[in-house]
């Protein structure tokens, strides 16, 4: 009996070389050229699937594979991208959004999710320095550059100490700005914390990545800087970033406490 056919399109067996890692060196090779440059998105797995003459679970090995070395990011209901550069998010003593993104010549844009008045729970409130229950303005915001997801950020304000934030919030999106709108013309950032662990659901879908890929977590304190502001805490801020997209960089004389 003959032995079957090999279409021209399947990838032949090496020896002592599984499938999945041949197909995962082949894609490694595509990656970063002219048919896929940073920020392409890849066949689907359907695709790649009849391309190599493979199941699917012998592709989604390769693509796990290319996923964890970085090359390849996954973004939730959306598809499979190659990798772009890393950002660096320089933590300095006024690190601002916009800056931090047109710094990598990027258009920064922002969506915000919730702006609401909250009762401020133990870490917001240890944050802001009042007490547990107290009334504090929340502004979540999904940061893009480019329009690609590289921060979810909450950023809480004492609203008895800034009357009037949360309207000027409302008006515009801009913490700076709206700061200035309540009187505090300049502030700086006095700590930030920085962990990490993997994404929420909720998280990995807002940030379009793997939930196998972990994210940084940064805990920032900022007080005021003019006048009856100087030293007066007036933000506390808990930032969530993709770690295929952000690294976070200390200035010098700026490391973590």
């Amino acid at each position: 009996m003959k032995p079957p056919a090999v279409r021209e399109d399947e990838t032949p067996r090496q020896a002592g070389l599984a499938l999945w890692r041949q197909i995962a060196e082949t894609l490694r090779l595509e990656i970063g050229g002219s048919d896929y440059p940073p920020g392409a998105r890849l066949p689907t797995e359907g695709t790649l699937t009849a391309r190599f003459g493979v199941n699917r679970h012998t592709v989604r090995r390769a693509l796990e594979e290319l996923s964890r070395s970085g090359l390849i990011r996954v973004e939730q209901g959306r598809g499979t991208f190659v990798a772009e550069d890393v950002l660096d998010y320089t933590v300095g003593p006024r690190t601002r959004f916009t800056e931090w993104i047109r710094r990598h010549d990027k258009e920064p844009s922002g969506r915000v999710l919730q702006l609401r008045e909250i009762a401020a729970d133990a870490a917001v409130a240890s944050g802001l320095g009042i007490r547990p229950g107290t009334r504090v303005v929340m502004l979540e915001r999904l940061g893009l550059a480019d329009d690609t997801p590289v921060s979810l950020t909450r950023h809480y304000f004492p609203a008895s100490r800034l009357r009037g934030i949360l309207n000027a919030l409302d008006g515009t999106p801009r913490i700076t700005e709206a700061l200035k709108a309540v009187g505090v013309d300049d502030y700086v950032r006095l700590v930030t914390r920085v962990s990490a662990r993997a994404p929420t659901p909720s998280e990995a879908a807002l940030l379009r990545m793997a939930r196998n890929r972990p994210v940084l977590i940064t805990e920032s304190t900022n007080a005021g800087t003019n006048g009856p502001w100087a030293g007066v805490v007036v933000e506390f801020g808990v930032g969530c970033y993709p770690t295929p997209r952000v690294q976070i960089v200390f200035e010098p004389g700026e490391g973590p406490p």
